[in-house]
Order: C-alpha cells, then structure tokens, then sequence
C-alpha cells in the first residue's frame, strides 16, 4: 500500500471513529479519543522542526547557487505575479457564489441567534489586541533584530527576507567562500528531507491520533445558521481546491492526474495538522518527485508561498464578512464585497506572524464596511473545521504557484 493510501485509510479510520464517538455520548469514549491528542501533537512537532532547517538551506541553494542572479529576480517577479493573479482568480470565480448563496438564508433583523460557544471570548482577545499594525510597523518588522529570534517566534516573512539577503551575499563572494557554504547547505536540505521521511512514515499514527479527538468533539457541535456557516465554508474551500487543478494543467501545462498524486501528501498533512508550515516538506518532496520541477523555483517558490499566499483568503474573507453581516442584520452591498476581495487579494501578504493573525487584519476592514469588530470572534468559534478545508485549498494554491512559475521559466 502506497503512503499516501496509508495516511488516507488513517484519515478516514479517524472520522468515522471520532463520528461513532460523538454519535455515542460516551463520556468514557470521549475522554480515551482526547487522550490520544498528544500523539497526534508530537507528530507535527516532528514535522514543525524541520521546516526552519529546510526553508533556510532551500532559499541559499536555490538563491546563491544561481550562475546569474538576473534568474533570481526574473522568479521573484513571476512568482509575485502568479500569487495575485491566482487570488484574483478565486476571487473572481468564488465571490460571486458565496453571495448568492448567502442570499438563501433568511433576513436576520431584530432577532439575534445566541452566540456560539467561546465567540465572546475570542472577541474580547480580539478587542484586547487592538487594530492591525499600522503600515510602518509592518514595514519595520520586515528586517528582524535577531534572526535567530525571528526563527524561534516562527516570524517567517523577516527571517526568508534575511535569509534571501544572506543567500545573495553567498552568491557575490569569491568561490573559495561560497562552495563551502553552498556544500554545507545542500548537505543540510537533503539531511532534513531524509528526517522528513522518517516521520512521513508514521504519518498514519499521527493523522489518526489528531482527526480522531477533533470528529469525537465536532461531530455534533454545529447546528442552524452556524452549520449553514460552517458547510458553505467547507464546501467552499474544496471547490477553491478543485479549482486549482486545470489552472495548473492550463497554465502549468501538468496533467490533472500527475499535479493530484504530487499534491496529495501535502494535503493530508494540512488537513491533519491545519498548517501550511507544516506541510512545506511535502509540499518540496511532491515538487521534486512527483513533479520534477528544478531546485531554483522549489527553493524560492515553495517557502515564500507557505510563509505569505494563502489562496483561500478571498473565500474565506468574503464567507466571513457575509455570515457576520447576516448575524447582525446588516446587509453587505456591491461596494463593500468589493472592498473584501481588493483587501482579501493584497492584505493577506501582510497578515502578521502570530496565531489569528489573518483576524486582526480582518479588524479595520470590518470597521470599514460596517460591521462590528466582536464579529471576528463569531469567526474564530466556528474555525477549527472549516480551517482544515482552508488549509488544503493553500497547500494546493502553494504547488500550483511553483508549478506555473516553474512554466514560465521554461523548467
């Protein structure tokens, strides 16, 4: 059985167990399927330790053992060209219906439902963080102070930019310099792709111990306007996946079939763990086997993109915006679905490194059209399942994004 089968069989075995458990109302069911969270926690840590390594080693052997660094450049471009154009294109395409479909739920005017469990919660941590960093202290923390701390916080954008000015600075050195460094890298991106494949090997285990808990708790968590919520989301993300798949084979020109097996253990990790982070060494294992692409796009493609696209997010905004303005009665125009999906294709960019960080920069735009900023927390209630359909739909935006980059460059 292939390991993809294996951690697929272990995906579903977790559903449907954690369905049957949640189904029973056993107290004592429920607290053995809570028991083995740990297992499954332990499992992505393995995975999360490696991706700083691999980012790294990745960006410098990609960047710095370029003949010419004008090739730098030119994939920087184009793959900063792919990322909003593939944004505009969900936008485009997935806007529209998530509207329409909204429109089938009844006017909620004067009648508020009760909040969903832990919502009052999140919006006050939402209201106690405050507004989005302002522009200039964005830009500020773009260059980090210490890039071993910026590595420990998992602040990925400051430290891919030091690590890119690093892999330039290899790059303009005299040979006797830069091969020992490159050599040293390239030993170090194939020793964590060797770690990578150690713990690919007990991905059943840990997919199974974290689907398990999480279908045992939801099973029966969600019902009425927020189900409706829920699904629409759900539903919406693996249409935004399918999605993807003849964009590649039109503008990556690979086969639909090549382009889902490459992908496939990619998503099964995002939808386990809900971490496009965590499924970068996946996500470079499928560039490279399954799709062939050369190391000078995996290795400058594939970390930008887990660490700043998110190709869900103008579904996921605009899904957001209308469940919050259906809740508090307030109808969203033309105007402002607008405003979400201009804010939704170029402020995900810069969504700040930090857990909930794509909510606070929903924080002004709410404001801006309308609608309450305690909405946010109604959000992040309702998250944890629909995050795992979000995450998939990334992972497979971050391979489509090499894929066609790795076309344009004539690779």
């Amino acid at each position: 059985m292939q390991e993809s089968t294996r951690v697929l069989v272990a995906l579903g075995a977790g559903l449907v167990g954690g369905a049957a458990v949640a189904a029973s109302g056993d107290v004592h069911l429920l607290h053995a399927a809570a028991a083995i969270t740990p297992i499954g926690v332990l499992w992505v840590n393995a995975i999360r330790m490696t991706v700083i390594p691999l980012v790294v080693s990745l960006l410098i052997t990609g960047v710095a053992s370029a003949a010419d660094l004008r090739v730098v450049g030119r994939i920087g471009g184009r793959t900063l060209l792919t990322f909003v154009l593939l944004l505009s294109g969900m936008a485009i395409v997935l806007m529209p219906v998530a509207a329409l479909v909204f429109s089938l739920l009844p006017r909620n005017i004067g009648m508020r439902p009760p909040l969903p469990a832990g919502a009052a919660e999140a919006a006050g941590q939402i209201a106690a963080s405050g507004h989005a960093p302002s522009l200039g202290a964005w830009l500020t923390s773009l260059i980090p102070t210490n890039p071993i701390a910026a590595a420990a916080d998992g602040a990925m954008l400051p430290l891919i930019l030091f690590t890119l000015l690093l892999a330039l600075a290899i790059a303009k050195s005299e040979t006797r310099a830069r091969d020992p460094l490159l050599a040293f890298f390239r030993g170090l991106s194939e020793a964590m792709l060797v770690m990578v494949r150690w713990v690919v090997l007990v991905a059943p285990i840990g997919v199974f111990a974290l689907v398990l808990p999480l279908a045992a708790r939801g099973g029966a968590g969600v019902a009425g306007a927020m189900g409706f919520y829920v699904v629409v989301y759900s539903v919406g993300s693996l249409v935004g996946t399918l999605f993807l798949y003849p964009v590649v084979m039109i503008a990556g020109r690979v086969p639909i079939s090549r382009f889902a097996r490459a992908v496939l253990p990619a998503q099964l990790i995002a939808f386990s763990s809900s971490s496009s982070i965590a499924s970068l060494p996946a996500l470079v294992e499928g560039a490279e086997r399954g799709l062939g692409l050369p190391d000078r796009v995996n290795g400058f493609v594939l970390p930008l993109a887990v660490s700043t696209f998110h190709v869900n997010a103008p579904l996921s905004w605009t899904v957001g915006a209308l469940f919050v303005g259906w809740f508090y009665g307030i109808p969203l125009g033309a105007g402002a679905l607008a405003m979400v999906a201009v804010a939704a294709i170029f402020l995900g960019f810069v969504a700040p490194g930090v857990p909930r960080g794509a909510f606070l920069m929903l924080t002004p735009l709410f404001l801006a059209i309308g609608l309450p900023a305690e909405g946010i927390g109604i959000l992040i209630a309702l998250d944890a399942i629909p995050d795992l359909f979000a995450t998939v739909n990334n992972v497979t935006g971050d391979l489509a994004a090499a894929a066609i980059v790795a076309r344009q460059d004539g690779a």
